[in-house]
C-alpha cells in the first residue's frame, strides 16, 4: 500500500504542476483574444475616417494604439537611394514581400512609406527588381502604422532587405533619423505601378479561443486521468485481496464414505454423514 502512497502523490504533484501550466497557457490565448478583438474594433474604428495631415498623428510622439490604421495624407519626395525590401509577408493568400521607401517632406522630415506587396516570382522568389517609386513631389494617401518590434535580425537591414519595419532600428543602421512609425499607401499622386497596396487584416477572432479550449480541456484530461488511475489502482488492489482470501480459506473435504469433514474456528473438525 505504501508503494501506492508514493506512486499516486507523485502523479498528483505532476498533475497539478501540468494543470497549472495548461491553464495559464489557455488564460494566455484567452488574452491574446481580448487583444485581437481591441484591434479589430480599433481598425473599425479608423479605416473610415476622414484622412488628415500625417503630422497630426506621427512625430511627437510614436504611434498609440487608438492611432493604428488612421487614414492619413503626406506630401515629399521619395529617397529611393535608402529604399528596402521587406521580406516575408503576405496580403490575402499571397506571399511575397513589401516596398519600403522613405519620403522627405519639404521641411526636411523622414517618414517612411511602405510603398505595397510584390507576389513572390515562381522563378526567382523574393530575388526580383522592385518596381521604381514615382520621381518628383509625391502626394501618398496611407494608414498609420506603429513600429514592428522584434529581434535585431529582424528589425536591421542587411544588404537592403529587412523583415519587420522598425524606423529606429532602419534609422540606426543606415545612418538616418526617422519618424517613429511608417504609413502604408493606399493611393498616391502620381500612381505607381507594380506594387498592390495591403489590405487590412481579417477582422476575425482567429485561432486563439479554440486553442484556449484545447488547454482546458487537456487539464480536465488529465485530473480526470488521475482519479481513473488511482480507482483503477484500488479494485486491482482490493480484487488481489480478495483472490488472496480465497486461496487462503480452508475447504472442506468429503470422504469416500460420504462423510464431510468442515473446518471449525476453533480448530477442531466437525463431521457429518450424507445418505448417498
Amino acid at each position: 500500500m505504501k508503494k501506492l502512497w508514493v506512486r499516486w502523490v507523485a502523479l498528483t504533484l505532476l498533475v497539478i504542476a501540468l494543470g497549472l501550466v495548461m491553464v495559464r497557457l489557455g488564460e494566455w490565448q484567452l488574452h491574446r483574444l481580448s487583444g485581437r478583438r481591441e484591434a479589430n474594433e480599433i481598425i473599425r474604428t479608423n479605416e473610415n475616417k476622414r484622412p488628415v495631415e500625417w503630422s497630426t498623428l506621427m512625430g511627437e510622439h510614436p504611434v498609440t494604439a487608438q492611432e493604428q490604421w488612421r487614414p492619413a495624407t503626406i506630401t515629399g519626395t521619395f529617397d529611393t537611394a535608402h529604399e528596402l525590401q521587406v521580406r516575408y509577408r503576405s496580403n490575402g493568400d499571397d506571399e511575397g514581400s513589401e516596398v519600403v521607401t522613405p519620403i522627405v517632406t519639404k521641411d526636411g522630415q523622414r517618414v517612411l512609406i511602405d510603398r505595397g506587396f510584390l507576389k513572390r516570382s515562381s522563378a526567382t522568389g523574393d530575388n526580383q527588381a522592385l518596381p521604381p517609386a514615382p520621381s518628383g513631389a509625391v502626394t501618398i494617401t496611407g494608414r498609420v502604422k506603429g513600429n514592428e518590434h522584434g529581434k535585431p535580425t529582424a528589425t536591421d537591414p542587411v544588404r537592403g532587405k529587412v523583415r519587420l519595419i522598425n524606423s529606429d532600428a532602419i534609422g540606426k543602421t543606415q545612418g538616418i533619423t526617422y519618424v517613429n512609425g511608417y504609413i502604408t499607401a493606399t493611393s498616391m499622386v502620381p500612381a505607381q505601378s507594380g506594387l498592390v497596396p495591403l489590405e487590412l487584416p481579417e477582422l476575425d477572432d482567429g485561432p486563439h479561443l479554440s486553442y484556449a479550449i484545447q488547454w482546458f480541456c487537456f487539464t480536465a484530461i488529465a485530473v480526470i486521468g488521475l482519479f481513473v488511475l488511482i480507482r483503477g489502482d484500488v479494485k486491482d488492489r482490493q480484487k488481489r485481496r480478495a483472490k488472496a482470501n480465497r486461496i487462503s480459506a480452508p475447504t472442506a473435504t468429503i470422504d469416500d464414505e460420504g462423510t464431510i469433514a468442515a473446518p471449525k474456528e476453533s480448530g477442531t473438525t466437525e463431521t457429518r454423514t450424507t445418505t448417498k
